[in-house]
């Protein structure tokens, strides 16, 4: 009896010690779980209809388990309210903040909109978690939730990319995911753009856009539109492993498809050209001419008037040395005014017009900005008018000092 009560005494001993280890290690894994609370997911939202929304968004979610708390960091929140909006946005004065929603108004939101949302959750330690909420807690206060906005440099998905990477405890490690290498700013714009068919606002973007926006990028600068970030994410590593633990679609987006339009930009611009060539090979009256062309030149010169506000009169950085006043000249808004005089100086005037525009078309592909190619017939449209103004003006000039009486064909 006694001897079958020493083993029986020493298994109790264990169990106890089997028990108290169990017991540190249930109340360990408790605090674990306590400590990793936070689950933090990276939001990418696809393409609305308005332009604003053409590249889409993104945005941070944190849920906290402890609390059932579930919101939404989303930097990118202005304020309609503003009693000068609109001249702060056109001057790029306009100050962007970082807003705090709960999730399902969020999804409201997109789900009123049809437009779809990828969750992206992110895999960070306990530790990573804790600082990257607490540097979201600490950017969302008053005093430090603005900021300058950039549409290429600091935007909504810059400041997520930022805000991850920089509260990451170990470098991260991100594959290339731009579609090659000798890649710009430009090049991204486009490829978003013409996703939609979207080309009459490439149109507009591009005589907007200077040659800062043509610049090589990196991989990391790649990441400033949203479908870019969800690719750099699903791309990236920290300390050898994904930064992405799980991706789910949580919002289908059921916008329409859009289709291609029946006649492109550069397709209206050549058939204008063509037009305009043909009546003047039949030599159409002179007042058809001096309409048209007191129209052409007019809203050419107030291109170039709204170019050189968005280089000069703005934060814009990327508006800046724009080659597309070349043939967008500014000066071209008062010449039309002057257009019915028989003033000999303005022979002068359409030949230089006319040499720098022919320059232009010749040396296009050589030129350090990427200029839309719809823009190539509106060029030579300019071109042609302008030899013929010059034409016109150095025939009235020869007629006028006696050393022709050639009659001028226009």
């Amino acid at each position: 009896m006694n001897d079958f009560s020493r083993p029986c005494k020493k298994i109790r001993r264990v169990k106890k010690v089997f028990s108290l280890i169990a017991s540190c290690l249930f109340v360990h894994f408790l605090l674990a779980q306590d400590s990793c609370r936070f689950q933090i997911s990276l939001l990418t939202c696809t393409p609305g209809e308005e332009l604003y929304s053409t590249f889409g968004h993104s945005a941070l979610r944190v849920t906290d388990s402890s609390s059932g708390a579930d919101i939404i960091y989303n930097y990118g929140t202005f304020d309609f309210d503003d009693p000068n909006f609109y001249s702060k946005f056109t001057r790029g004065k306009l100050l962007y903040f970082v807003s705090i929603e709960g999730f399902e108004n969020f999804m409201k939101a997109y789900e009123y909109e049809q437009r779809g949302i990828t969750e992206q959750v992110l895999n960070l330690s306990c530790e990573e978690k804790e600082k990257l909420v607490n540097a979201l807690q600490e950017n969302a206060k008053d005093e430090n939730k603005y900021y300058k906005y950039d549409f290429v440099v600091d935007n909504c998905t810059t400041r997520l990319r930022d805000m991850v990477f920089k509260n990451s405890d170990s470098p991260v490690v991100t594959k290339n995911i731009r579609p090659k290498i000798r890649i710009t700013f430009r090049n991204l714009i486009h490829e978003n753009l013409d996703k939609s068919y979207q080309y009459w606002s490439k149109l507009g973007i591009d005589a907007l856009l200077g040659n800062p926006v043509d610049k090589k990028i990196s991989n990391n600068e790649a990441m400033f539109l949203p479908d870019y970030l969800l690719k750099g994410f699903d791309s990236t590593k920290a300390n050898g492993k994904p930064l992405v633990s799980a991706k789910n679609e949580i919002l289908r987006g059921n916008l329409a498809i859009e289709k291609a339009p029946l006649l492109s930009p550069f397709a209206v611009f050549t058939i204008l050209f063509l037009f305009i060539a043909v009546l003047m090979f039949m030599r159409t009256s002179n007042r058809f001419f001096a309409v048209f062309d007191f129209i052409l030149f007019f809203l050419a010169g107030t291109l170039g008037i709204l170019i050189l506000f968005m280089w000069f009169g703005t934060d814009h950085p990327e508006c800046k040395n724009n080659f597309n006043i070349t043939w967008a000249f500014p000066l071209h808004f008062l010449i039309v005014f002057f257009i019915f005089q028989k003033w000999h100086w303005l022979r002068y005037y359409f030949l230089v017009s006319s040499i720098i525009l022919l320059l232009l078309l010749l040396l296009w592909k050589w030129i350090p900005q990427e200029m839309n190619n719809a823009s190539i017939p509106v060029v030579a449209l300019l071109l042609l008018r302008s030899a013929a103004r010059y034409k016109k003006f150095n025939n009235d000039h020869r007629k006028n000092t006696g050393l022709s009486e050639k009659k001028n064909f226009l």
